[in-house]
Formats: structure tokens, sequence, C-alpha cells
């Protein structure tokens, strides 16, 4: 559903005075909405039209992902299937998207650009085979914070399309990372407990 706003948030959105918002909805130029009451009221989509937004229309995308090059089959068999399925339903798709990377990367450039689409509107909905293939982690937080661009994420839940060799690499990663802080950590204490003058102060604040 789109946002109403009232004059003086309509303004600010413009960066105008709600004067000028008068005079443009007297004159015919910006005209307001009117509630039961005869209150003014201004949309979404009037702003994107003053934006001069509205010549484009939202795009429907497959978003596909694999971790490595040698998953090529992996990643043309996201593509096949997902194609099948908006074909089987009716659905128009704009754009494939083919990405490369560990779904615990948020730094991928094709899913960055695509988060970025859907923060200017320019996105409508997502197709994906599994949420492993958007994000690895943390997908119900996304699926919410896209909603509020009304993006919607379509999961066609094909497990089979989820490789489970990916999840172990995953944590296999994650594992190395906290090992390395926890050595980390004991080469830290070691440190202190080799420098005299340090461990003193420390005895000493306790």
């Amino acid at each position: 559903m789109s946002k109403n706003y009232k004059p003086k948030e309509f303004a600010e959105l413009l960066n105008v005075s709600v004067l000028t918002l008068q005079r443009w909805d007297n004159a015919g130029k910006l005209n307001a909405f009117r509630t039961p009451t005869n209150r003014r009221y201004y949309t979404y989509e009037q702003y994107k039209e003053f934006k001069g937004e509205t010549s484009s229309e939202k795009k429907i995308v497959i978003y596909t992902r694999v971790s490595t090059s040698n998953q090529k089959d992996d990643l043309n068999n996201q593509v096949e299937f997902l194609k099948q399925y908006a074909n089987a339903k009716g659905i128009i798709v704009d754009e494939v998207i083919e990405d490369y990377g560990s779904g615990l990367n948020y730094n991928r450039k094709k899913w960055n650009k695509l988060i970025d689409e859907c923060m200017t509107s320019e996105i409508s909905t997502i197709i994906i085979t599994h949420k492993d293939r958007f994000v690895r982690f943390g997908f119900e937080w996304f699926e919410r914070f896209l909603e509020k661009f009304n993006v919607k994420i379509v999961v066609v839940n094909n497990e089979s399309l989820s490789p489970t060799e990916e999840l172990v690499q995953d944590i296999i990663s994650i594992l190395h990372v906290f090992s390395c802080r926890i050595y980390g950590l004991r080469k830290y204490k070691k440190k202190i407990k080799e420098d005299k003058e340090v461990e003193k102060s420390i005895q000493n604040r306790n």
C-alpha cells in the first residue's frame, strides 16, 4: 500500500514550503487529494511523478548465486529452473542476475547493486530458488527490510538447488574466523604476562 503524506510531510519531501504546495494546488500544478473531512494529503505516486520517476516500470528479477566458478552447472540449473517457474506462472522476467560469492559475503557487487535498486524503487519482485541463494543467514531480516520498499522476495524452495557442500564451507569459514580470534586473544594474554609493567598495572586496577 502506498504511503500518504500530510502537506507538511510532503513539503519537506520536496524541499518546498506548505504555502508553495497550496499555490500549486490552487493553480492545478500539483493537486492535493482530500479526505472526507476536506483535509489535504498527497501520495507516494505523486512524489514519483514530481521527480519524473513514473516513466519506468519496476522490474521483476531472477537472482541466482553460487560460491565459486566451479559451480557453473549449479548456477545454470538455478537459472533454468526459475525461468521455467516464471513461465508457468505467467511472470515476465526483466533481468536474470548470475552471482558468484559466498552467502556470508555482504560485499557481493551484483547483490549490493540489487539491494540499491530495491531501495530506489526500481525492483518489485526478486525470485530465488532458496533462501540461502540470497543470503546465508538473516534472510528474514532482509525480507522485512525490503518490504519497506514494496519489494517482494519469492522463494521457490527447491532444496536440490541449495548445495550442501556450500553450507559446509561456510561453517568452516565461520569456525576459522573464531579460531583466529581465540588464538589472537591467547597471544594477547601471553604478551601481557611477558610484559611485567602491563601485568602489574592490571593487577593494581583489580
